[in-house]
């Protein structure tokens, strides 16, 4: 154990160097491994020097990469398209299925504005969203007790990005399979950070971007769609890469792709994916279950310097298995906003939500960079 404690921290140390920041923004927007720079310079410097050269590579890069992502979500790689980011995935399902006046979307009060803003989107199509309080004790059963005969789709996050509230997916999608129920999941708070089976909850729709907790760039996300969902998603963009034969630029005749590519328009984001896929590397590396059991025991380490602290309060959940990678607390008496100004000043990177500050520290993150997080968050 003590040899591959150390494997570990050579590895975090040749990945993420301390260059005296502490990160602990991964809900928000997360650092990137040293190879994932890497890549992404790579890729770069290549194109600078002998342009699409070596495109067919490029390929082969990408297809690694939906390989990866299958592996991640337990999914098909066929049943993953590369997005730009979680706001398109939620629009190619809220507006690509039918929908009546009357018809319904169950919610939560809690979501972040690209669930809540694709939902109300639909309202000039008679759509309602309904939105359940998720501070009753049950989440699902407030979820559940808003659905009728016109509910068309559930809509949640895996985990609530202000609170940190990890929902129970698997009964979630239980319930909305009973009840052919569509059930889209906004993941970007959990997939890099928490073990995710979209096979095992049911889901229909599960999509994030990259940017957070997968510690890759902005602007390419990953989509996965079960197949009997895809069938039914009217399409709303088209170009020459949603195809079934994308490489045959003289064929008249087209064919929408059967797979999940048929939700990639046109060109892809080569640059995110190499760097995308050199993440995704590393957690398959670490593992995530090590992934998970290291981003909730650095939680609960900050919850515990928090308790200790006697001047700092956490908020969000209480119960263990609620909670998630997500830590928000507050100091009585100081003004979130004005507390968070201060962190940032002295290298802390965090964020105002939920009422406090919202500390989201990842697998790699140092013991002595919590301690110091909370060191100064009693005393700026």
């Amino acid at each position: 154990m003590a040899r591959y404690n150390e494997a570990m921290q050579d590895l975090i140390d040749s990945e993420f160097p301390d260059a005296g920041i502490i990160q602990l923004n991964h809900a928000g927007v997360g650092p990137w491994p040293r190879r994932t720079a890497a890549a992404v310079c790579a890729f770069a410097e290549e194109n600078h020097r002998q342009g699409s050269l070596n495109y067919p590579r490029w390929l082969e890069t990408e297809a690694a990469l939906r390989r990866k992502a299958g592996e991640l979500l337990h999914a098909n790689p066929a049943d993953i398209a590369l997005l730009k980011n979680t706001s398109e995935g939620l629009s190619v399902v809220a507006h690509g299925l039918p929908w009546s006046p009357g018809d319904n979307i169950v919610s939560t009060d809690e979501e972040f504005p690209s669930n809540r803003i694709v939902g109300e989107s639909l309202s000039t199509e008679g759509v309602e969203l309904r939105r359940a309080a998720l501070n009753t004790g049950d989440p699902e059963g407030a979820l559940f007790a808003l659905v009728d005969e016109r509910t068309r789709v559930i809509a949640v996050s895996s985990v609530q990005y202000a609170s940190g509230l990890r929902m129970d997916l698997e009964r979630i999608g239980a319930f909305c399979r009973a009840r052919d129920i569509v059930f889209c999941v906004d993941a970007i708070q959990s997939i890099g950070a928490l073990r995710i089976d979209v096979q095992a909850i049911g889901a229909d729709a599960v999509v994030a971007d990259g940017h957070k907790w997968m510690l890759a760039p902005e602007g390419i996300a990953l989509f996965y769609t079960r197949p009997a969902l895809r069938e039914r998603l009217r399409l709303r963009q088209y170009g020459w890469h949603m195809v079934e034969e994308h490489g045959d630029f003289e064929r008249r005749e087209w064919a929408i792709a059967r797979d999940a590519r048929r939700f990639e328009c046109g060109s892809p984001n080569m640059l995110g994916i190499h760097g995308l896929l050199a993440s995704l590397e590393l957690l398959a590396e670490v593992g995530m279950s090590e992934v998970e059991r290291r981003v909730l025991a650095n939680a609960g380490r900050l919850r515990e310097l928090i308790a200790a602290s006697g001047v700092l309060e956490t908020l969000g959940p209480v119960d263990a298995d609620r909670r998630s990678g997500i830590v928000v607390f507050r100091r009585p008496g100081h003004d979130p906003l004005a507390l968070h100004r201060a962190l940032m000043e002295h290298g802390v990177l965090c964020a105002p939500r939920g009422g406090g500050v919202r500390f989201s520290p990842h697998f790699h993150t140092r013991d002595g960079h919590l301690e110091r997080a909370v060191e100064l968050a009693c005393r700026l």
